[in-house]
């Protein structure tokens, strides 16, 4: 019997993301904002907050998994007059999606078509590193944070956005039902796509606990790791410095 190895696991894994994105591209903005009440516009707005640092001048930003161009445009609203925004996603129907809305910034918003593993920029490139809502989709988290370490400039910022689990009590309970129950059969009826809404509770319940991951991205060489749940911890904030 052939045996499969971490990085055949890694690509079949991928792959299969890409396609379910892919999939699910042309409705993914408006569930996005239907199945969390608008909460996920306020999660990248606190994200981008976060690293426009005063003092501490953001003028390349890097995002991640960029999807339809979210925390871009945010960064840019945000940012100052000078900064350049890279998107990299490897879903060509994501990006596709968000060439419209990028559109007005397309002077200062790029996206290109990369993995996270293989990003076509040079080692110490960005002030600012991003990921919203993607790490998680991500098997060898590890290695993912040492390139983003890797393409931030010293003195830079990474800044996480992935959506958790609740720890304990009613809204736990209430949160779970939702998300394994409702969530699922709405993401059906609109995007006509059963399994991307059921990957989801399971990819977010898989994710590693705050003080576990935060360690991941200290053995990836961050100093002064910290986050912050957000709305009950639905969502939660992870940033770090590169020294």
């Amino acid at each position: 019997m052939k045996k499969t190895g971490p990085v055949q696991n890694e690509a079949q894994h991928a792959s299969a993301i890409q396609t379910m994105f892919d999939a699910i591209a042309p409705r993914y903005d408006f569930l996005n904002r239907f199945l969390s009440l608008r909460r996920d516009v306020y999660w990248r707005k606190r994200m981008i907050t976060a690293v426009m640092r005063p003092g501490a001048p953001v003028r390349t930003l890097l995002d991640v998994a960029c999807g339809t161009g979210d925390v871009a445009i945010e960064a840019i609203r945000q940012g100052s007059s000078e900064l350049s925004v890279w998107g990299a996603d490897f879903s060509h129907a994501m990006l596709a999606a968000g060439k419209n809305k990028v559109a007005p910034f397309k002077d200062r918003i790029h996206l290109v078509a990369a993995d996270a593993f293989f990003l076509p920029f040079r080692d110490s490139s960005f002030d600012a590193v991003t990921i919203a809502f993607g790490i998680r989709n991500i098997v060898d988290k590890p290695a993912v944070l040492e390139g983003f370490y890797r393409h931030l400039k010293q003195g830079g910022v990474l800044a996480v956005l992935e959506l958790t689990t609740p720890q304990k009590g009613f809204l736990k309970s209430l949160y779970l039902f939702y998300f394994k129950r409702i969530l699922p059969l709405i993401g059906w009826v609109v995007s006509k796509n059963m399994g991307a809404y059921q990957y989801l509770p399971a990819s977010v319940m898989g994710f590693p606990p705050s003080p576990e991951f935060a360690r991941m991205m200290e053995h990836a060489g961050f100093a002064d790791v910290s986050w912050h749940p957000l709305t009950f911890g639905i969502a939660t904030l992870y940033v770090g410095y590169k020294k």
